[in-house]
């Protein structure tokens, strides 16, 4: 059996087992954002401990790491936020932007306030 024949088969059986693309359970129907597309940073938070995501939805932080908020999920009680953390680890690369518990960070700096309420479509949680 030839090389890529043997990987396109791997690939075959191990990639629908993981979570990357494909849908994952909504968290919220609605989101506080800055503007309309969540493109502006509403807050700076820093993390008061570290964090290790259950799910591909949400990002790792480690403590005092600053996390760039741009959006609070509406329907539970901002329980979640969303937002992306850069450091070394990324490089040149943009961060990944993820969802986290609220209670993990606290706020460090306000930016601009989060006004604007936006609905979520499966594409807030689809997993990549």
């Amino acid at each position: 059996m030839s090389g890529s024949l043997c990987c396109f088969l791997l690939l075959c059986i191990v990639l629908p087992l993981s979570e990357a693309g494909r849908e994952m359970p909504k968290l919220s129907n609605k989101k506080l954002c800055a503007d309309a597309e969540c493109s502006n940073t509403i807050l700076i938070a820093r993390a008061l401990q570290d964090y290790i995501p259950g799910d591909c939805r949400f990002i790792p932080i480690r403590q005092g790491q600053l996390v760039y908020v741009y959006a609070m999920l509406k329907d539970r009680g901002n329980l979640f936020w969303a937002g992306s953390v850069q450091d070394s680890y990324y490089g040149q690369q943009e961060a990944r932007v993820g969802h986290f518990p609220s209670s993990v960070v606290e706020e460090t700096h306000a930016i601009t306030p989060a006004t604007t309420e936006v609905k979520t479509t499966k594409w807030d949680f689809y997993c990549y």
